[in-house]
């Protein structure tokens, strides 16, 4: 959780501080200032996603830091919702491939928390070996 936390983080100070340099990783064309349309509001939701980016990553350190579990397991379908979404978005024609990257990242991101989830919930079920019945 800390590692997506600060990777998201980082992902929106990138995006509000070089938003052009975001869009070429993401496999979106680049358009310099000049080649912008009257009334493209690229920036402007590229500035609005970058800093949900750099909150949502703040959320997710401070999750981590605190152990809060909830969080981790409410994540996970929303996470593979997004997933879904942005596949589909590329799929669809709607983003360009190189945005297929950001929906895996989310899914299996999604699907690695649910596995560390899951272990640790069977782990804790395990009778412990040194406990008072070994005793």
């Amino acid at each position: 959780m800390a590692v997506f936390g600060v990777l998201a983080a980082a992902t929106g100070v990138v995006g509000l501080i070089a938003p052009d340099a975001l869009l070429t990783v993401m496999g979106f064309t680049r358009a310099g200032d000049a080649r912008r349309a009257e009334g493209d509001h690229t920036l402007v939701f590229l500035t609005a996603s970058s800093m949900a980016a750099l909150n949502m990553g703040v959320y997710y350190v401070l999750a981590a830091l605190s152990d809060w579990r909830a969080f981790f397991r409410w994540t996970v379908p929303f996470r593979l919702l997004t997933c879904t979404v942005f596949t589909l978005a590329v799929l669809g024609g709607r983003a360009p491939s190189g945005f297929l990257g950001v929906g895996l990242w989310e899914g299996l991101g999604a699907l690695a928390t649910a596995a560390a989830l899951r272990h640790e919930k069977q782990r804790k079920a395990l009778p412990d070996a040194e406990g008072p019945a070994a005793a």
